[in-house]
Parts: C-alpha cells; structure tokens; sequence
C-alpha cells in the first residue's frame, strides 16, 4: 500500500522547484493521486505528432501539458506570496485546514 502524502488541492497555485520549468507558477488544474501527479496551466508543456483523423483533419503537431510529480511543486501563500510548505491544524469546530508555515495564514478557501 502506497502512503499518500500529497497535500496539493485542485486550483491551488504552485510554483515548480525542480526540472525545465524551474521558478515558473501555475494553477492545478487536476490531481492523479493514484499515480502522485498534478496537471498544472502551462507547465510542462510537450508536443506529439498527430495523424489526421475524425476530429482532427489536418493532423500535425499538438502541444499539450503533461503531469508532474507533486514533490517537484511547493504551494504557494496568498498572503505572503512566497513558495511555503504546509501544516495541518485541526479548529475548534474539529475542521482541519491547511496553514502557511511562514505566516499561518489558512489556504483552504
């Protein structure tokens, strides 16, 4: 059984810390947790040479984004606008959120 340690949530925004789009920000778009991937807005993006087809009639080169792994991501802190890791605090009417650990502003909306 795999531990799934990934605290990444769709619409967050993130900034990527390792690979070829080092320092850009995007916003997720989708989350494989099976597979610890996030899809996230213009990063990551790569080309595929297409044959014609039904839906594409002129065929050609399609550039789409492909997943990354979520430890290649740090969420970034609306408040402090910096990359942050995240802690977890449980309030009083027993909701658990996630908090910034530089400024313990709560992320989740």
């Amino acid at each position: 059984m795999i531990k799934d340690n990934c605290y990444i949530k769709k619409n967050d925004k993130v900034k990527i810390i390792t690979g070829k789009d080092t320092g850009k920000i995007g916003k997720v778009l989708k989350v494989n947790r099976k597979k610890n991937r996030l899809l996230i807005e213009n990063i990551n993006i790569m080309k595929k040479h297409k044959k014609p087809d039904m839906r594409n009639r002129q065929g050609g080169i399609v550039e789409f984004e492909a997943p990354v792994h979520w430890s290649n991501v740090m969420v970034m802190c609306n408040r402090c606008v910096r990359p942050t890791r995240i802690k977890f605090q449980i309030l009083d009417d027993g909701k658990k959120v996630r908090k910034c650990r530089k400024c313990n502003e709560i992320l989740d909306a």
